[in-house]
């Protein structure tokens, strides 16, 4: 099933006296369940792409459609609430609440969809064990490691149990034993729960752990290969 499909993408900007072409006429499809790692150097327009595909960023000619719809017709609201009901981010920066616990960032989504404490508990919980958190649900971003607070990203992510699931760069600031254990909860999370990763990156070791990678240069799709 098709989850993700953009039609002739082209992203503009023109802030300065030089209009800069970030996206050039991108089509391609995302299926349900697929570990996808979108690459390419810096200035490619990989960032620009997932940004828009979660609808952070609009473009400037094409659609997309995520789940069938076509996110570029909605109004502004209506795209707040599809980002909040069906898409899970995880950021470079991990965006954490600081003065939030663990368990209140993770939480916090479930807050703005109106879910009953109950259910806010259950799914607070379940995505903090599978990320190896348990120990840290009172602990707030400071007091945790880099590792530990992409960890916390994930599991916020996770918690809404989105219908996929948006990561850019999520490893740039990991070292490589981080990055393992990170890359190894995604990939089982894709596999137990079929939970659809789409990656932003230029680590190689993500890379190697996609099953599918799509190389973008200078705006545009260069190959798109499955391994």
């Amino acid at each position: 099933m098709v989850v993700i499909k953009t039609n002739d993408l082209h992203k503009t900007y023109n802030e300065s006296k030089v209009p800069v072409h970030a996206l050039r006429g991108i089509s391609m499809e995302i299926h349900q369940g697929e570990f996808t790692a979108i690459v390419g150097p810096s200035g490619s327009g990989k960032s620009t792409l997932l940004n828009i595909i979660g609808g952070l960023d609009t473009p400037s000619e094409g659609s997309i459609f995520v789940d069938g719809q076509d996110i570029t017709k909605f109004k502004e609201n209506d795209l707040i609430d599809f980002r909040k009901n069906n898409i899970g981010f995880v950021f470079q920066s991990y965006n954490l609440i600081p003065v939030l616990t663990a368990r209140e960032n993770v939480e916090f989504v479930m807050l703005l969809q109106n879910k009953d404490e109950a259910e806010r508990n259950k799914r607070t919980k379940e995505p903090l064990d599978a990320v190896g958190l348990s120990d840290k649900f009172d602990v707030r971003p400071t007091e945790l490691s880099g590792g530990q607070q992409q960890r916390v990203a994930v599991a916020r992510a996770l918690a809404p149990k989105p219908k996929f699931i948006l990561a850019d760069e999520p490893t740039a600031n990991l070292d490589s034993h981080s990055t393992k254990n990170l890359l190894d909860i995604m990939a089982r999370l894709n596999k137990e729960e079929n939970i659809t990763f789409v990656f932003s990156t230029h680590d190689q070791r993500v890379i190697d752990r996609a099953r599918r990678v799509i190389n973008i240069e200078d705006g545009i799709i260069s190959s798109d290969t499955k391994q």
